[in-house]
């Protein structure tokens, strides 16, 4: 079985709410990004989304960009961000890894290619926010043919494309907050629960919500319609504030609890 599925299972039975934290690989660095995925799934994430760095994130907020551009002057690339999740995983992390990429580095990669690497450093799902499903049928027959969850974005649209992009998600719908890009919000759509409702009334997979959740107070009020809360620049937020602690070998342990808590905080 899928991780993804798996993990969604175990909560399922428990009555509970998938935390899925977003980061982006490499920042500050490669080593600190494995050091941060043992500190998430310690702290009770339940999925991890792995961020590709870009030059030119058109969905992602300031936070972000400044995370991807940290991670840029390392030379971080695609290569490195899925051997990333290999090496968490040999550093014996358990959970689920979404491997979060534009669609041009993958294109650039090799789509063949691409998901060899993709299987064999057991990642379990792909998003691919540039990827419309008018032009995903490749990606997502190789994706199912690799046991791949090729996770969809949808946002407050119509019906009929809401119910079109939910009826053939696999993983899970990624229920988008807000129009526009990502970043902390303390306010999302005004018809967020009627969108929540028509996209888990389409979907056959379970549902999550992101863009802009930033507390336990968002989690807990929208984990009444949803399976699952995705973090995102409020996470990418706290790795940014601790990086001074995080880059020194005496506070570096300072520096990971810090996340930790935060995590354990929003997971309740």
């Amino acid at each position: 079985m899928n991780r993804i599925d798996a993990a969604f299972a175990r909560l399922k039975e428990k009555g509970g709410t998938a935390l899925i934290p977003f980061l982006t690989v490499g920042d500050p660095d490669l080593r600190t990004t494995i050091e941060i995925i043992k500190t998430l799934e310690k702290a009770g994430a339940d999925i991890v989304e792995l961020g590709v760095p870009y030059s030119d994130p058109l969905a992602d907020g300031p936070v972000i960009q400044r995370a991807s551009e940290r991670a840029l002057k390392h030379r971080i690339t695609l290569a490195h961000c899925m051997q990333a999740a290999a090496d968490a995983r040999s550093a014996g992390v358990e959970l689920p890894f979404i491997l979060f990429s534009y669609y041009n580095p993958v294109l650039q990669f090799g789509l063949d290619r691409f998901f060899e690497e993709v299987k064999a450093k057991d990642i379990s799902g792909l998003i691919i926010p540039d990827l419309p499903i008018e032009e995903d049928g490749e990606v997502r027959s190789r994706a199912e043919a690799a046991g791949v969850h090729l996770i969809p974005l949808v946002a407050p649209t119509s019906n009929e494309r809401i119910a079109r992009i939910a009826g053939n998600a696999r993983g899970f719908v990624y229920c988008v907050s807000s129009l526009g890009v990502t970043g902390v919000r303390s306010d999302f759509h005004r018809d967020i629960d009627q969108f929540l409702a028509s996209v888990k009334q389409a979907a056959n997979v379970p549902i999550a919500i992101g863009f802009g959740i930033s507390t336990r107070e968002q989690v807990e009020r929208f984990s009444a319609w949803c399976d699952g809360v995705v973090i995102g620049s409020a996470l990418v937020r706290q790795i940014e504030e601790a990086i001074p602690q995080l880059t020194s070998e005496a506070e570096r342990e300072q520096g990971l609890a810090r996340i930790g808590e935060f995590i354990r905080e929003l997971k309740g």
